[in-house]
């Protein structure tokens, strides 16, 4: 399936019911899972975006998303692999405005040439008390990609049906604000995927599928 078809087929199931919370919580570890479900903070979280940027391959019909791993730091989310993105700021149109902004002060894309085709469902992120949500995106060229270097240790560019084998979808060992706990993954080309990224990304991944890819 070419990246047009995909496209195509994406924008008529993001009009449908989204998978949802059901599948983000197939990578999600049981400590996060108690912690999702105390909403008595969520009313207070800080709105985000992330973005998910569909371009096209190498081969043909082959179709890449970006990732990005950030330098390690004293914070919560040091040295972890992510989509881009951030806070909603006050000169921001909307949260789709917030993704294509971020994506672009972090990883160097140019903005003007990604339409944004949907979105997938929100996703409160515990330990940063963000609210998060993800926007898909479509380059019909492939990005060139400035990276940050204070955000950004190294761009991550991963063939989408490296997302869609299953044998790059497992759990780890990882060591989590002081504990020792499993956590559902993806593993490719070497990158651990976990947390909210593979939560967002399980999600997307669930619409490819129904898509027929």
């Amino acid at each position: 399936m070419t990246l047009t078809e995909l496209t195509s087929r994406l924008q008529d199931e993001l009009i449908k019911p989204l998978p949802g919370r059901n599948v983000q919580l197939t990578m999600s570890s049981i400590k996060r899972i108690r912690e999702l479900f105390d909403f008595s903070k969520q009313n207070e979280a800080v709105k985000s975006s992330v973005l998910v940027l569909l371009y096209p391959g190498i081969s043909k019909d082959a179709i890449r998303l970006v990732l990005m791993l950030r330098p390690k730091y004293d914070g919560i989310h040091s040295g972890q692999v992510s989509l881009p993105g951030g806070k909603f700021e006050a000169s921001d149109a909307d949260l789709s405005v917030t993704a294509l902004r971020e994506a672009h002060e972090e990883i160097g894309i140019d903005a003007a040439k990604v339409r944004i085709i949907g979105k997938l469902s929100e996703l409160y992120i515990p330990p940063s008390n963000y609210l998060v949500q993800p926007f898909i995106g479509v380059s019909d060229t492939v990005p060139v990609f400035i990276p940050d270097q204070k955000e950004v240790e190294k761009i991550i560019e991963i063939d989408l049906a490296d997302l869609l084998d299953e044998k790059n979808s497992m759990k780890k060992p990882i060591l989590v604000r002081g504990a020792n706990i499993f956590v559902p993954c993806y593993i490719i080309d070497g990158n651990m995927i976990w947390g909210a990224t593979a939560m967002i990304l399980s999600e997307f991944k669930e619409l490819v599928k129904r898509s027929g890819l």
